[in-house]
């Protein structure tokens, strides 16, 4: 027995040998074939493209890689220790490979084949720069020495700023900086333990720890990592306690940006794309655009209100789908998961979430919503959807168990049922001294649709357009006090180049003579057909190109001076702008600078300055009389409620709606803001028999303006000279010498 003992043993510790023959062997042969270090030492990793606002405000990110390098001094000491007591307490005491924990990954490889745990921080980073995921013992073997190698040739703390920065955490997102904006939106040295905690949870399974959509899990992961701070004395038990009881805010999928401007971020994209090609994803480009933040955000909240206020008279539409709902308790997990899957394909869009009808009757329902929560709705939150509760409703308008609705907070902490509307809008806006672009709202919901309105939608712009055909007039000597007919008006075909025309004023009704600043601010069309057709369309067409708008989208012909042509809304801007600047052109833009990602600035923007004549398009005297038409507008015609609810005298705009309500319009401007608005379906078709510009896309400005203008001046106008006052209105002699029109009276 001792014999078998004796050869047992020498047999062992033989074995020992040869395998540490073998093992030495195989570092000696694995060791020269270890790769460069060149890509830690210089590290260069993939940042992605990044858009702010002129606050320098994020709000855009593109790549495949979300990250935001940060040296280590800049993590908060409790992220560092959070993440050091779940992946590595040993960090600064080994070097590089914990033995223990190795000799234990090698005996379950050698029993299994497979390798597991141990990994150190710095192995981590070995394998997340230079390895394969594959767990061999010899992916293993060139990790520990690789582990070795780095240790030996980089500090601690570079090599900890090296995996925080580098290791993935879900939501596309590379290193803690990232991850801290986008489940937190904020920035990581803003960080409280019971955040670090959880950040700290997601580089062993980010997809599982992921707080957005694994709350639970994330949570349990939270706390025990929270545990391990303290018990090795990372922080205080009083730490430890507040941690615990800190309510954490997870930021909602798509919402990690303060701002809403996802169309101006996209639009910035596709410029950057045009400059420098497809690799601006991975240079960390830094694009600081015009746009800020509070007109952004204003435009954002004008253009949803407009939205969501047009669908709410209109009516209902019924449920987005139904559900069965399973005889089972609330909180099982049969329930859940149905729930869950019944609302997977209709995603919130901002304040509106989606929910299943769990209980209906006539006074009340009671919803769960996207958000985890069960409400109850009743009372003024059911005032939309009062006639879906009825027994006798038509089925597809029939709301009831298991019916797929919409809900958004109103006032008090409660619930109301509205819908996804249909309409869409749009709001651009500039400073017309500069042609910087302001603010930009696309549509409702960029995630819904990322057609942008503001740039792409050729619409007709119907009166909205008559202040270009009317400046045109003054340049003919038809002056403001010019008196022209409001009457019926047949036009034939000869003179139509088609059809006989029997242009109608929106009311149907007539006036009879009226001035021209009458005939604007009450937007009448009869008398504006008799200033085209004395001016002439061919006139007007080759006029109007001096505001931007192109000749091919605006045909000669009488119906020009109606704004049967095609523009979009940033065209108008432009437009209006001219009115607003004295007459001078402006060119449009968006990218103020361009930094690289070591701060060099490698683009900037030298937009020319409006008192350039060089600049100049249009007469500064038309200019001001034009002005002192569209200010009318906004005193006594179809937008004065403008003047009433911004307590403004230096505003000016106009009204725009197209035949049958396809399109609502308003287009105005302060000296320092032209902004436009639009309504309209994408499929062209009427909006209401009641609708127009000023009761839907008026009040879209309003709000817009209201913040846009809050810190403004007043802005008086200054009369240039050749512009003179004559009895009661304003009138420039060189043009009223010009050749009259009697045909503006028959």
């Amino acid at each position: 027995m001792k014999k078998i003992i004796l050869y047992l043993g020498l047999a062992s510790i033989g074995g020992m040998i040869a395998g540490a023959i073998l093992l030495v062997f195989a570092i000696i042969i694995a060791t020269p074939n270890l790769p460069s270090l060149e890509a830690v030492t210089d590290y260069q990793p993939k940042v992605p493209l990044r858009i702010y606002s002129a606050d320098e405000e994020m709000i855009g990110e593109f790549g495949e890689e979300r990250r935001n390098v940060t040296p280590i001094a800049k993590f908060p000491d409790a992220l560092k220790k959070a993440v050091l007591s779940i992946e590595d307490d040993r960090f600064y005491e080994h070097h590089g490979v914990d033995f223990q924990g190795v000799a234990r990954a090698a005996l379950v490889n050698l029993g299994g084949g497979m390798s597991q745990g141990a990994s150190t921080i710095t192995m981590q980073v070995a394998r997340n720069f230079f390895l394969s995921n594959e767990k061999t013992l010899t992916r293993k073997l060139y990790e520990i020495l690789l582990a070795w190698k780095i240790e030996q040739n980089l500090s601690k703390d570079k090599i900890l700023e090296l995996y925080m920065n580098q290791i993935y955490l879900g939501q596309r997102s590379y290193g803690f900086a990232s991850a801290a904006r986008i489940y937190f939106g904020k920035n990581v040295n803003e960080l409280s333990i019971a955040e670090s905690a959880m950040l700290a949870g997601l580089p062993k399974a980010p997809s599982a720890y992921n707080p957005v959509v694994n709350f639970r899990r994330a949570k349990i992961r939270q706390e025990y990592i929270l545990q391990r701070m303290r018990d090795l004395k990372y922080i205080s038990s009083n730490d430890y306690a507040e941690a615990m009881l800190e309510e954490l805010l997870v930021k909602g999928l798509g919402k990690e940006f303060n701002v809403r401007a996802d169309y101006v971020a996209e639009y910035a994209r596709q410029l950057l794309v045009t400059m420098y090609g497809e690799n601006v994803y991975v240079q960390g480009l830094k694009v600081y655009t015009t746009v800020k933040k509070a007109h952004q955000e204003a435009a954002y909240q004008a253009v949803r209100k407009g939205i969501l206020d047009y669908d709410l008279k209109h009516g209902y539409r019924g449920p987005e789908g139904f559900v069965e709902i399973p005889n089972a308790a609330f909180d099982s997990k049969q329930m859940k998961r149905a729930l869950d899957e019944a609302l997977i394909s209709h995603s919130s869009s901002d304040e509106i979430q989606s929910g299943v009808v769990l209980e209906a009757s006539s006074s009340e329902l009671k919803v769960f919503i996207s958000s985890g929560e069960m409400v109850s709705i009743k009372g003024a939150g059911l005032s939309f959807v009062k006639e879906a509760l009825s027994p006798s409703a038509q089925p597809k308008l029939r709301i009831k168990k298991g019916s797929i609705v919409r809900v958004m907070p109103s006032s008090n902490n409660t619930f109301q049922i509205v819908q996804m509307p249909e309409v869409e809008s749009a709001l651009i806006s500039l400073n017309p001294q500069t042609g910087a672009i302001l603010a930009m709202s696309g549509g409702f919901d960029f995630r819904r649709g990322q057609f942008n309105h503001a740039m792409q939608a050729q619409r007709q712009p119907g009166s909205s357009f008559k202040p270009f055909i009317y400046a045109a007039a003054l340049e003919k000597g038809i002056m403001p006090r010019t008196l022209v007919n409001d009457a019926y008006l047949s036009i034939g075909g000869a003179e139509t180049g088609s059809k006989p025309w029997e242009p109608k004023n929106y009311d149907g009704k007539t006036e009879g003579l009226m001035t021209v600043r009458a005939a604007l601010a009450r937007s009448k069309n009869l008398a504006t057909v008799r200033i085209i057709r004395a001016i002439g369309p061919v006139y007007a067409q080759s006029f109007i190109q001096k505001f931007g708008f192109e000749a091919e989208k605006h045909p000669p012909y009488l119906t020009l001076a109606l704004g049967a042509g095609s523009a979009t809304p940033l065209q108008m801007a432009v437009g209006y702008s001219i009115f607003a600047n004295g007459g001078y052109g402006v060119e449009p833009y968006l990218i103020s600078r361009i930094v690289d990602m070591r701060g060099k600035i490698i683009f900037e923007a030298s937009p020319q300055a409006v008192g350039d004549e060089s600049l100049r398009v249009l007469d500064e005297r038309t200019a001001f009389v034009a002005d002192s038409l569209l200010q009318e507008v906004t005193r006594s015609g179809t937008a004065a409620s403008a003047r009433v609810k911004l307590s403004r005298t230096d505003i000016a705009g106009k009204t725009g709606t197209t035949n049958d309500a396809h399109d609502a319009w308003f287009a105005g401007y302060h000296p320092k803001v032209s902004a436009v608005v639009w309504m309209g379906f994408d499929k062209p078709r009427s909006l209401g028999s009641n609708e127009t510009g000023g009761g839907l896309s008026l009040p879209v400005w309003i709000n817009y303006m209201t913040r846009a203008l809050a810190d403004a001046p007043d802005m008086p106008r200054v009369k240039p000279a050749g512009v003179e006052w004559e009895d009661g209105d304003w009138v420039i002699p060189e043009f009223t010498a010009r050749p009259k029109y009697p045909s503006l009276k028959d």
